[in-house]
């Protein structure tokens, strides 16, 4: 089967402070119909932000979001489970830095950990490692991290789930005739370089993240969808019915 990479963000599946248990069930249940004609692997975030419901640290400073990540992946992780076990699908997580992907040695290892889980139905979940590695080895955002995941698996398509319908032709939040440009086959250097600017105050990046993963997957000769997560209708229409009704699809192909 096709090899697909789901990214979803802190904004979906948190909200005041807690794991969202509906919008994070929503996409267990995609996640479970997609298995039937894809290998998925996730890549999540979200520990930050659940472990922020147990200690309430400055997540602004490294320590801090060490911590937070070190008491949030055990939540984010166990509510994952939960919610798999009800589909019977085993789950395995991976956590991952930027120096994974620098060293050929490295790369193999993780490749090979992949193969393995995939090869046993083991639905594999990926998230940085915030907590024993320095801020030089870490990508910062998943975003990027999936991009680089996808490439590694040899997967055509990564789909960021994320807090926005699609990448639109102006700000949406400021202009209300701002439209979703639904095919993207290049992006200027300009839209690349723009301030980081996340929705969510356990995010990180905003869309230019997400525009540096989809040039990331087009110059490699891939494709990434971008759609929200809120709302599951446009992922499953494109994904399961082949249907391209809202969402962004970022692809070299003219």
């Amino acid at each position: 089967m096709q090899r697909l990479v789901i990214k979803v963000g802190s904004a979906v599946l948190t909200e005041h402070n807690e794991i969202a248990k509906g919008r994070m069930l929503h996409l267990v249940t995609l996640i479970a119909d997609l298995r039937q004609q894809y290998s998925v692997v996730l890549v999540t975030s979200g520990a930050v932000a659940a472990g922020y419901s147990a200690l309430k640290l400055d997540k602004s400073k490294n320590i801090g979001k060490k911590a937070l990540a070190a008491a949030g992946q055990p939540i984010l992780m166990s509510s994952y489970k939960r919610k798999f076990d009800i589909f019977d699908i085993d789950t395995a997580q991976i956590l991952l830095t930027e120096d994974d992907f620098d060293s050929r040695k490295r790369t193999k290892s993780f490749q090979e950990i992949i193969e393995a889980l995939l090869e046993n139905d083991i639905l594999p979940i990926i998230n940085e490692n915030d907590i024993t590695s320095t801020p030089e080895q870490l990508f910062g955002d998943n975003d990027q991290l999936s991009a680089n995941v996808a490439y590694a698996i040899d997967a055509p398509l990564l789909v960021i789930l994320s807090d926005v319908d699609g990448y639109f032709d102006k700000n949406p939040r400021i202009y209300s005739d701002a439209s979703i440009r639904k095919v993207v086959t290049t992006l200027m250097q300009e839209e690349l370089i723009g301030e980081e600017t996340p929705n969510n105050s356990f995010a990180t990046g905003g869309i230019v993240t997400k525009l540096k993963a989809a040039d990331f997957m087009m110059r490699r000769d891939r494709e990434m969808f971008l759609c929200s997560g809120f709302d599951l209708s446009a992922a499953r229409s494109f994904l399961l019915e082949n249907e391209h009704h809202l969402g962004t699809l970022f692809t070299p192909k003219g």
